[in-house]
């Protein structure tokens, strides 16, 4: 089973892009750093490589593990697809850029700009937590309008967490990682994709559950909510059973303002319904807390959705 999470070498082409080194591995897909021969520049790349069903052949073409998972990896591959293409029409600051999308060794490759900075979720590790709420802010507040253009583009991205947030200089955000991106067919979308314990509302870990972007909104929540604490909350399934959860206005009441926890208790609510519907509701009430002039786009943008909201 070695062989089905295999590597592409060092210096190996795909299309214009030579392999530098392998960066980094996610349950579906494979990281590398490379080199566009054509100018220079230094890229990620993204091979769809799914961990459970797939493996590398000899001539390097990614292959089921076995004739039973054929038809699972051609149709995970027809969906690697239709998301590249969706990723591609979409145009904002915080959300990765799609560069280029090739073909070969029977996969896909997504490439994108090679964005310097850190991650979210080792500057969390490292901190164990008790960022400001200045901090929080700053990075959050464009997350949700990221969030927000997916979710009027009848997008949901299903795997927000600090891990997927890459933290440019002056801390501006980049939602990464857009592989569970999938278009929102209304009433239909279901749960049973992408689970990431602790971010996962309870409806995404069952077939049946009803998934949308109040979704994305809980694992906003919790996400805001390890920054404060430096640990992950409870799961949505234990949670269910046994809820431990303390409001945050109870438990962090000392360290940060009411409408910041208010927020996120709103956001963590269990039952979906009584959450923000989707990224624009929870990003109404933050972003009138950011003084910054960098964000006044934001604000603007908030302020007249939230007037259409009012006349519709």
């Amino acid at each position: 089973m070695a062989a089905a999470r295999e590597t592409l070498p060092q210096g190996t082409q795909v299309g214009s892009y030579r392999i530098s080194k392998a960066i980094a591995k996610g349950g579906f897909s494979l990281i590398y750093l490379a080199t566009d021969d054509d100018n220079g520049d230094e890229v990620v790349i993204k091979e769809y490589m799914p961990k459970k069903i797939a493996r590398r052949d000899a001539d390097q073409r990614i292959v089921p593990i076995s004739a039973d998972y054929t038809e699972n990896l051609h149709h995970g591959r027809k969906l690697f697809f239709q998301e590249v293409k969706a990723l591609a029409s979409l145009n904002h600051p915080n959300i990765v850029r799609v560069t280029a999308f090739l073909l070969a060794n029977e996969t896909g490759y997504l490439v994108m700009p090679n964005e310097r900075g850190r991650n979210l979720g080792s500057y969390l590790h490292e901190r164990k937590g008790k960022l400001s709420t200045t901090f929080i802010l700053e990075v959050f507040v464009p997350i949700l309008d990221a969030l927000a253009l997916l979710h009027r583009k009848s997008m949901l991205h299903l795997d927000v967490k600090p891990g997927n947030i890459h933290l440019r200089h002056g801390n501006q955000p980049l939602l990464l990682d857009l592989g569970a991106v999938h278009p929102l067919n209304r009433g239909r979308s279901r749960g049973g994709q992408v689970i990431t314990a602790g971010y996962s509302p309870v409806e995404q870990y069952f077939r049946a559950g009803q998934v949308g972007p109040w979704t994305d909104v809980y694992a906003v929540g919790a996400s805001i909510r390890t920054c404060m604490e430096g640990r992950t909350p409870q799961p949505a399934p234990d949670r269910q059973k046994d809820d431990k959860v303390i409001p945050a206005t109870e438990a962090l009441k000392d360290r940060y303002p009411a409408f910041l926890l208010e927020a996120v208790d709103w956001a963590l609510s269990m039952d979906a319904a009584k959450r923000p519907q989707d990224a624009a509701e929870l990003l109404n009430v933050l972003a009138p807390h950011l003084d910054d002039p960098q964000f006044s786009r934001i604000r603007e943008t908030t302020s007249e959705l939230a007037s259409e909201s009012r006349l519709i």
